[in-house]
């Protein structure tokens, strides 16, 4: 599946949110230019979604304007926090190729009536009205309060290449322009989405209870200095509905520093108890029960005197949830099944959970070297409830960043560095299982590249994820081609594998391969690998090559001598010839393997 298709996929998945009511988001599977029309609708949906985090599908219709003398503008946002008014044109292409190469002309361009629209006129040059949802538009600009204080923006969603910055800026009217070209899409738009970053909060407001806070402060202060930073830790109940709307909104994008992303409730039996103690129980053991939420903010503000009686309000500016990130993903999965249910009240009514906030001292001179070192050193020291596998270590690794963005750009799959990272994707149906890469799976057949199947075979996680080995086997994000190259061969002896599973007289294809697809995997991408020229070497072909060699590789592993240690017994035939029987199972993971890979496919 290339990313296009992925997108085309996600934006079908997008005009699903839409209400059954709204035709224009449901055509005939038939009616092709209609489709086309809504997916384009849907687009704009994705950036108000990923650039805006309005997860409502009717908030983010009403800020839509493109209908017939919509004045040019397909859409508009108001951003109350930037102070700026962003006005949008949308050309949407309907194939791949259009989608990568064609771009948006003068004439399309020339039809936004942006100054005319933004000084108040309500009829284009020619004198026809602009549509309602435009003067809606007007007046929602006329009615800020501050609107001195706000500035425009343009955002083309197209590819521009042909046309310069300062002609668009012209186009404009001499408003700044942001372009979203087919590459921004890709990476800001549609990677953020399915991976749940695509909103990150400048500020995280939570509103809290102060009925059952006996002292007349609601929090503990406690001011510490460490050898890297000075910090205030501040430690606090807050309700659980609160972080659950928060991590809702904000998924991933709040936990950067997390070695973990959220683990569904079948996979993680300390997240199915969370669940229970919120649907099952209607008083407060929750917060008996769990550990509690820490929190990194840059600056924390507690104000106990809102005007509402026993309320008060907590603000955290640039927030990272280090520990208690399986906790605050429960909560905000049980909200969404609580409003399908009609239960808010019931699961979150009275319960409240722990939060432990780091605020960390800012010094505009000071490097970020020591803040980052020590939210790291933090983060894996607060991380005992569920245990930190060192897989989880080095989620954050630098050559781990850059393989996953590399891996993406470059073949639209998704390098799973932080188990549960795409859960979001999978949960509202923007991917399949089957564009993830798990990271296990990923540095075995790193080893395989490094033409060590023996290692990738026998080796545990944890010494392949150990800092050692990780830094030996991952150090070089130049080699993603052939990274690639060799997962895409292990992919096709995984469906090789599947075509014999049901076949009793042939499991695993051992009559056509010996014992490649049963035990030898990782040996026979290894093999592969030494066939591999550049990323438009065919996976297929070369697989089907090195397993057609396959059975006479395993009748020359015997008539090697250092391979006598593992030799089973002897058998000689009717001719008087002796064959030596291999324990593969054991070869396969020995030391011999890799030298014989070697020298076996090198000479064949």
């Amino acid at each position: 599946m290339t990313k296009y298709q992925i997108l085309i996929n996600t934006l079908d998945q997008i005009r699903k949110e839409a209400p059954i009511a709204n035709k224009r988001y449901y055509p005939n599977d038939n009616e092709i230019e209609k489709l086309d029309q809504a997916r384009a609708r849907a687009y704009i949906h994705l950036f108000l979604k990923v650039k805006f985090g309005i997860l409502d599908f009717s908030k983010r219709e009403a800020f839509i304007v493109d209908d017939p003398q919509d004045g040019g503008i397909d859409a508009y946002y108001i951003d109350e926090n930037t102070k700026r008014i962003y006005l949008i044109q949308s050309k949407f292409r309907t194939s791949e190729e259009n989608f990568i190469t064609k771009e948006i002309s003068y004439e399309e361009l020339l039809k936004m009536d942006v100054e005319r629209i933004i000084n108040g006129e309500e009829n284009d040059e020619n004198g026809n009205a602009y549509n309602d949802k435009v003067k809606a538009m007007q007046r929602k600009i006329q009615k800020i309060p501050d609107i001195g204080r706000y500035s425009y923006e343009v955002v083309i969603l197209a590819n521009t290449k042909e046309i310069s910055a300062s002609n668009l800026k012209k186009l404009s009217g001499g408003l700044p322009v942001m372009v979203i070209n087919h590459q921004r899409s890709y990476q800001e738009l549609l990677f953020p989405l399915i991976k749940g970053t695509f909103y990150n909060p400048d500020e995280l407001t939570l509103s809290i209870n102060l009925a059952n806070v006996d002292s007349a402060y609601s929090r503990i202060d406690y001011k510490v200095i460490t050898s890297k930073k000075t910090c205030t830790i501040s430690v606090l109940f807050v309700p659980t509905l609160e972080i659950a709307q928060a991590m809702r909104k904000y998924k991933n994008s709040i936990l950067q520093f997390n070695p973990r992303s959220f683990l569904e409730l079948s996979r993680n039996s300390i997240n199915q108890e969370i669940a229970k103690s919120i649907s099952e129980l209607t008083t407060n053991e929750f917060a008996l029960f769990n550990n509690g939420i820490t929190i990194l903010s840059k600056q924390t503000n507690i104000n106990q005197q809102i005007g509402q009686k026993d309320r008060g309000q907590l603000i955290i500016k640039n927030p990272q949830i280090i520990n208690g990130g399986q906790t605050a993903f429960t909560l905000a999965r049980k909200l969404e099944e609580a409003e399908l249910k009609g239960l808010i009240e019931q699961y979150f009514s009275g319960k409240e959970v722990l939060l432990k906030i780091i605020t960390f001292e800012v010094n505009g001179t000071e490097s970020n070297d020591n803040y980052y070192e020590l939210v790291e050193e933090i983060s894996q020291a607060t991380n005992q409830q569920s245990p930190v596998i060192e897989a989880d270590r080095r989620s954050n690794d630098e050559i781990q960043i850059k393989l996953q963005g590399l891996i993406f750009e470059k073949y639209g799959y998704f390098y799973e560095r932080k188990l549960g990272e795409f859960a979001d994707g999978l949960k509202e149906g923007y991917i399949s299982a089957s564009l993830i890469i798990n990271r296990e799976t990923f540095i075995r057949i790193c080893k395989s590249c490094d033409l060590l199947p023996s290692e990738a075979r026998h080796n545990s996680a944890r010494e392949l994820f150990s800092e050692k080995n990780f830094k030996e086997t991952l150090n070089d994000e130049s080699r993603v081609d052939e990274y690639i190259f060799v997962y895409k061969c292990y992919q096709e002896l995984k469906k090789i594998e599947a075509k014999y599973s049901r076949d009793r007289k042939n499991k695993f294809g051992i009559s056509n391969y010996g014992n490649a697809i049963r035990y030898g995997k990782f040996a026979v991408v290894a093999a592969c690998k030494l066939y591999y020229q550049d990323q438009n070497s065919d996976p297929v072909e070369i697989v089907k090559n090195v397993l057609s060699k396959w059975i006479e590789f395993e009748k020359w592993v015997p008539r090697q001598t250092m391979n006598q240690i593992y030799a089973l017994n002897e058998v000689t035939d009717e001719t008087g010839v002796i064959d030596i029987e291999i324990d593969f199972d054991n070869y396969y993971k020995g030391s011999t393997l890799n030298k014989n890979i070697v020298a076996f496919f090198k000479n064949n």
